[in-house]
């Protein structure tokens, strides 16, 4: 009984027992010994391009050929590699003529040879059909018609045939477990996998059928994309002899796992058993580098790239223009994107997703622009790259533009797409609109948590920040690093250190700890809490920093007043050669203006412009201005100001009005003062700190002053406020506040200590009060146990 396998209407592929015989396929043979005219004849230019390659005659025409086996010969090495689908049909009537398809036909390789033609010409309903006809089949049918249901996708289908195969009697061969490997693969079914390796072991063993290196990578192959990288591993290492193929199909594969670190230590044994990569593993492996903004590793392997001559090869420029713009070198990735002979559509969205992470949004709107002038359609990738430039630059109306053409286009709002969308939602600060695409998105993945995790920080919403991440756990997801990098800060700003320590240990558990930006957060966290030691020992454990990190730990021991400390954090970045910017600076000086160090201040600025070309900006000005003003070298800062270049702003006369203070320096603070209500503010700050230096000189008319400006201009001071967690519960406190339940405690625990101090000759030092406090500080001494 023979079986016959067709593709139903939905797409399924059916196989059934097959009583019946089907009509012949593809064409329509008006004689069986002769043969005249072909139906659907190609036009004339192809006829004649083709005469010479015909083996049909007319009955006027001499017989095909004297002899059989020239006959053959020819035949094999037409149905070899026919030019197009037409000849493929021509020797498919040939081969019915001369009775290659009739039941009693012994033959096994030219119909074989027919279902792989159809196959590789994508007419796979018209190779089930020859296939079905054949009397006799080979190895090269079934595999044939295995590697299509493999290249449409239909994995199952594949394994279901794989087994009729075996069912009809038919030994697998070495071009057959490697379909039968990558269909487990992509149904991450691996218990079927593992069966396809028992009968390939079995074999081995039973019959002497030794497996090739194609079928121990497709096992490589099966087991990492399965999830299951100890058994790939394992598999490898037992391999005899490891070749190129098998090292890329073991690194490939434990990228495809997230591995990374381990992907780049294979990529070194390799590289030390001296195989030199191919494009493959190169554009596997650098989007790694720029995952971990590993640059130096990313600029070894473009290297390699240029070494071996495949720096032009499309994926691999690709992958350059992605690592060089997550490692921050937009530079490099413009020069990769001009020197492509070729682009596609990646290329063009990589690059404006470059700018984009790099905060150059209006070059990368200006790309995307440059894109669509050069007539390359928007597709759904594009669009997500080119909506965080919108985003960023509040394009609201551009935006909607976007969302409208996405709709438009049927664009699917899958999690990469409600993301994008989300974020331009929220920077525009249209939030009902983003909460609209997250409940109608159509999967969720953590990057869209992420978006509205990052929406309600913006829209200082941190409480619903902070629910949304503990509604993350509620699902299958689980928080990757841009999770952490959201959330960490917020630990930070609302004094729940405990989450934030629970947060690094998931950190480290996961191994997410190892991201560079997911270190420096929880530096970051740690030193801004107050607890500088632990920042200091995440730094010293990490195996990969970058210039955000080295910045990040300057700043900290700066803020902590360890000014040497800071210098010595500057000295190994040089020495790791990690070459300083303009936010490097703006630590280390601050670190000086911290610990005093005006010398070592002066040596550095002039270093920063001599040494570095880095021209100063208004952070480094008032920095410099600091440094001077809390020293108590109030004229030096004056002058300082009086040689800028530019006019000072008011971060900077804002510093030399705090030192005013500090030094008790009125006059000059009154001068100060006069420039800074100039510029009309609308922050009460700096009117308020004037009005405290003129309330401590009993100025009162000139307090009067201040407060009516304050009042005309309608300004609202902000009250101050602290957190502390106790016992898992945040307390806040804002200045003047009565609001907490537990302050008649409070009030009276305040009043013992304060009686304690009055005790001890303790004197408050009101020039440093704020003069509209609730509570004088005279109130406060005056107090007595009633």
């Amino acid at each position: 009984m023979r079986y016959i396998a067709r593709l139903s209407s939905t797409g399924e592929t059916l196989f059934f027992q097959r009583p019946f015989e089907l009509p012949t396929p593809l064409l329509l043979v008006k004689k069986v010994t002769t043969l005249t005219v072909l139906p659907n004849q190609p036009p004339k230019s192809i006829r004649q391009t083709n005469q010479s390659s015909t083996f049909i005659h007319t009955q006027h025409q001499q017989p095909f050929f004297k002899h059989q086996n020239l006959f053959y010969g020819k035949l094999f090495a037409q149905l070899k590699s026919p030019p197009h689908l037409f000849e493929a049909k021509r020797l498919h009537a040939l081969l019915i003529v001369n009775g290659f398809f009739h039941p009693t036909s012994a033959d096994k390789v030219f119909g074989s040879q027919l279902v792989n033609i159809y196959v590789n010409f994508g007419c796979f309903q018209d190779a089930l059909l020859v296939f079905d006809e054949l009397p006799q089949k080979s190895n090269i049918a079934w595999n044939a018609l295995l590697r299509g249901f493999v290249d449409m996708g239909q994995f199952s289908e594949a394994i279901q045939f794989y087994y009729l195969m075996l069912s009809q009697g038919i030994n697998p061969d070495n071009f057959t477990y490697p379909l039968a490997l990558k269909a487990c693969s992509g149904l991450s079914a691996l218990e079927e996998g593992r069966r396809v390796l028992e009968l390939i072991q079995f074999n081995e063993t039973q019959h002497n059928i030794q497996r090739n290196i194609y079928v121990e990578c497709a096992a490589i192959d099966m087991f990492a994309k399965c999830g299951n990288l100890i058994e790939a591993r394992t598999f490898f290492e037992e391999m005899p002899r490891k070749d190129l193929a098998s090292w890329s199909a073991l690194i490939c594969g434990t990228v495809h796992n997230g591995e990374w670190l381990e992907a780049l230590s294979l990529f070194k044994r390799m590289r030390f058993e001296g195989i030199w990569p191919d494009s493959v593993i190169v554009a596997a492996l650098v989007p790694v580098c720029g995952r971990l903004e590993a640059r130096y590793m990313g600029m070894t392997l473009h290297g390699c790239s240029v070494m071996s001559g495949f720096e032009s090869d499309l994926y691999v420029s690709n992958a350059l223009i992605d690592m060089y713009g997550k490692c921050g070198d937009t530079h490099d990735a413009h020069c990769i994107f001009c020197n492509m002979v070729y682009r596609d559509a990646v290329s063009w969205s990589t690059l404006i997703a470059g700018y984009a992470q790099n905060c150059m949004y209006h070059e990368s709107f200006e790309v995307y622009l440059e894109m669509k002038s050069a007539g390359l359609r928007t597709n759904a990738i594009t669009a997500a790259s080119a909506l965080p430039g919108l985003a960023n630059l509040k394009l609201l109306k551009q935006g909607k533009e976007m969302h409208g053409y996405i709709l438009k286009q049927g664009f699917e709002y899958d999690a990469v797409m409600a993301s994008a969308l989300i974020d331009m939602y929220t920077k525009c600060g249209s939030m009902r609109e983003a909460e609209h695409i997250f409940e109608m998105a159509l999967e969720r993945d953590i990057t869209t948590w992420n978006s509205l995790i990052v929406g309600y920080v913006l829209y200082g919403d941190l409480d619903l920040a902070l629910g949304i991440f503990r509604r993350i756990w509620e699902t299958k997801l689980r928080p990757n690093s841009i999770t952490l990098v959201s959330i960490l800060p917020l630990c930070t700003r609302m004094g729940t250190l405990g989450l934030g320590k629970e947060i690094h240990g998931y950190a480290t558990k996961s191994s997410l700890k190892e991201v560079v930006s997911v270190g420096n957060s929880l530096i970051d966290m740690y030193c801004k809490c107050g607890y500088l030691e632990l920042g200091v020992k995440i730094f010293n454990q990490m195996m990969v920093r970058n210039i955000v990190t080295y910045n990040t730990v300057i700043s900290a021991h700066g803020i902590h007043g360890l000014g040497e400390q800071a210098f010595s954090i500057f000295e190994r970045m040089k020495e790791a050669r990690i070459r300083p910017n303009k936010v490097t600076f703006v630590a280390l000086l601050s670190a000086c203006s911290h610990a005093g160090l005006i010398d070592r201040g002066f040596l550095l600025y002039n270093s920063m412009i001599d040494d570095y070309s880095i021209q100063p900006e208004m952070e480094h000005y008032s920095c410099m201005v600091d440094l001077l003003g809390r020293a108590g070298n109030i004229d030096d800062a004056l002058n300082f100001i009086r040689r800028m270049p530019v006019e000072p702003d008011i971060n900077i006369l804002g510093s030399l009005l705090s030192a005013c203070r500090v030094h008790n320096n009125v006059e000059l603070a009154g001068l100060v003062g006069e420039h800074i209500l100039q510029k009309n503010l609308k922050d009460s700050g700096y009117y308020v700190l004037l009005g405290n230096i003129y309330a401590s000189t009993k100025r009162w008319k000139d307090v009067s002053k201040i407060r009516t400006l304050i009042k005309e201009k309608g300004l609202i001071k902000k009250p101050g406020s602290s957190w502390i967690q106790v016992g898992g519960c945040n307390h806040i406190f804002h200045a003047s506040g009565i609001k907490h339940p537990q302050l008649n405690k409070i009030q009276e625990i305040l009043k013992s200590l304060l009686l304690k101090m009055k005790d001890e000759g303790y004197m408050p030092d009101q020039s440093s009060c704020s003069h509209d406090l609730a509570i004088d500080a005279n109130e406060l001494i005056n107090l007595d146990s009633e």
